[in-house]
């Protein structure tokens, strides 16, 4: 993982990607957009554009793995969805367990720490930032 350069995030479901980045000298975090999703293709494109766009210099992509902390067939299947991604982008990945994202999401939305969304928006790209917040306290150790 490289020391600098922006960071994106992402919180992958089979219906969407929730999307969050940081700055180069990654001080903030914001929480970007969700994408629908549109196929294996197509989605490494929109990504590979975005990447580049942003100047991204490695992914942090959420892991969903079991609340005792084991893989299932989710985080397997995560696995291999970010290991051709990263060979697509020519870029690192760090997979980010991402455990309780949703539940720190709705918490911050009813402290008022995030706007309250319209009913019925997806909420996938706060869940991203939330991930990019953890990988970034893992890395500062």
């Amino acid at each position: 993982m490289p020391r600098e350069g922006s960071l994106l995030a992402l919180d992958l479901s089979r219906r969407r990607i929730g999307l969050a980045g940081t700055d180069a000298g990654r001080v903030v975090v914001r929480p970007l957009h969700t994408l629908e999703r549109k196929g294996m293709a197509a989605d490494v494109a929109r990504l590979a554009a975005l990447c580049a766009e942003r100047r991204v210099a490695a992914l942090v992509i959420g892991l969903p793995l079991n609340m005792d902390g084991s893989e299932g067939p989710a985080a397997r299947t995560m696995r291999g969805w970010a290991r051709h991604l990263a060979e697509a982008v020519s870029l690192p990945v760090l997979l980010q367990d991402e455990r309780l994202t949703s539940e720190a999401v709705r918490q911050a939305i009813e402290d008022g720490r995030l706007a309250r969304p319209k009913p019925g928006a997806p909420l996938d790209h706060y869940a991203a930032a939330v991930i990019l917040e953890d990988a970034l306290r893992a890395m500062r150790g």
